[in-house]
């Protein structure tokens, strides 16, 4: 299926909504180079990512993770002077290519971001529906129909069913993290990212996170930055390991391989240090 651009709903009319939802996606990426204007933030990286899977970037702080993220749907572009040299494809699709729009890549790869950021004078319902009425005309039922399905697939229909017009800034940090995630499967993207969805969180509201990460990747294909490395073993398929050179170098991908391989035996030293806690 191409990446279209126009709207994907437009591009998928004719299929069973259920093969809409589960069309997950694989992700080519091939000399990836990111600047902020003449700053280079990230060098050189080259990945796949198996669609249905959960892919995890570690590293520390300042390597480019996060910015590597953003690549993968064009939101480093909203940063001025945001900018690639390389391959970002989807489905052999180019996703910086001249015909295509960031918006459209955008809605095929959704985002959840570090902070829960539900909008803050919508009601629950209507953080859901937001992208919806942005990108097709629905019936009343129907909009309804799929809010329901996407609060049910974030695990949290049960526990605001009877308070859909309540304002979404009302709920706990974890329930807002997840009224993000319902907000982004809504739209039914391929690809999740997710650029560290815990950090805010407490440790129970970061289980329940991690809980619906392995239930979505039924569904999705999901990449997520973490600092945590705990968490990187227990969600993920896969794990990559950036690092910097130096000081005020770009970021690199050191190495990317199965995840319990990266923990147990990885093939380079950098990696095993991180890991250990000898640096980092």
């Amino acid at each position: 299926m191409r990446l279209p651009t126009e709207p994907l709903s437009d591009l998928s009319q004719d299929l069973p909504k259920e093969a809409v939802i589960d069309m997950a996606k694989r992700i080519d990426v091939g000399g990836l180079t990111a600047y902020y204007g003449s700053h280079k933030a990230i060098e050189d990286i080259s990945m796949t990512v198996e669609p249905r899977s959960v892919t995890a970037f570690i590293g520390p702080s300042g390597c480019g993770k996060s910015t590597f993220l953003r690549t993968l749907n064009r939101m480093h572009e909203v940063t001025p002077g945001g900018r690639v040299e390389g391959k970002v494809m989807l489905d052999g699709e180019d996703l910086y290519a001249s015909a295509v729009d960031p918006v459209n890549v955008r809605r095929t790869i959704g985002m959840v971001f570090q902070r829960p950021n539900p909008f803050p004078t919508m009601s629950i319902f209507d953080n859901v529906a937001a992208g919806l009425r942005l990108n097709g005309n629905y019936k009343k039922a129907e909009l309804a129909d799929v809010v329901e399905k996407s609060l049910r697939g974030a695990n949290l229909w049960n526990e605001v069913k009877d308070r859909l017009n309540k304002p979404g800034s009302g709920l706990s940090g974890g329930q807002q993290q997840r009224l993000c995630i319902a907000r982004a499967i809504a739209v039914e993207p391929q690809v999740l990212l997710m650029d560290e969805p815990c950090s805010a969180l407490d440790p129970i509201s970061t289980l329940a996170i991690e809980d619906l990460i392995g239930e979505l990747k039924e569904r999705f294909t999901i990449v997520i930055v973490t600092h945590n490395m705990q968490q990187a073993a227990r969600v993920s398929d896969r794990t990559a390991f950036f690092n910097l050179s130096a000081v005020g170098q770009p970021g690199r991908l050191i190495e990317i391989d199965d995840t319990e391989r990266i923990f147990s035996n990885p093939s380079v030293q950098a990696t095993e240090d991180y890991i250990s806690g000898r640096f980092g």
